[in-house]
């Protein structure tokens, strides 16, 4: 699987922080990917030909993460038919609310598939769960993360139970 599967977009160099998440939970189940900043607004052919060459160049889903008017994830939809995720970024004098609404209110015919608000991470574990139906060894990441995270919670819920008889 040398070739990207996930291709990350964000509007700008100032959405990393958060988009970055998506490139470690990639990397910790072995996914390849490649990122890019594309703005709706600003580079608006580039992230046309970015979704519209995705297909072609291994891409099997797109997460893209924009702040304020957010309309990245959309128009990338608008331009592939492959899955979209959007990460709607908190930024701005509404605090992410308004890239939320733009992220999830798509007019029928091109989903976007959105997580919460800086939820960078779902947006990784939703792509490798998309993955994971074609590809078993990412099935066999996702359940080993699911196994251990409900070990470490049984843990932590015993001790808790220590100090709270």
């Amino acid at each position: 699987m040398a070739k990207a599967k996930v291709m990350i977009l964000m509007g700008s160099d100032s959405d990393l922080p958060v988009m970055e998440k998506v490139a470690e939970v990639l990397k910790e189940f072995d996914v390849p990917y490649e990122m890019h900043i594309s703005s709706a607004h600003r580079l608006p052919d580039r992230t046309a030909e970015l979704a519209r060459s995705a297909r072609d160049r291994g891409i099997e889903v797109i997460i893209a993460g924009a702040g304020m008017a957010a309309h990245l994830a959309g128009v990338v939809a608008a331009h592939t038919t492959l899955p979209v995720i959007g990460v709607p970024l908190k930024s701005g004098a509404l605090n992410g609310v308004d890239a939320l609404y733009s992220t999830v209110q798509m007019p029928p015919g091109i989903p976007v598939a959105t997580v919460a608000i800086d939820g960078a991470k779902n947006a990784a574990y939703l792509a490798c769960s998309i993955l994971s139906i074609k590809y078993p060894e990412i099935a066999g990441h996702l359940e080993a993360f699911r196994a251990k995270t409900r070990e470490r919670l049984i843990k932590v819920s015993e001790e808790i139970k220590k100090n709270h008889p």
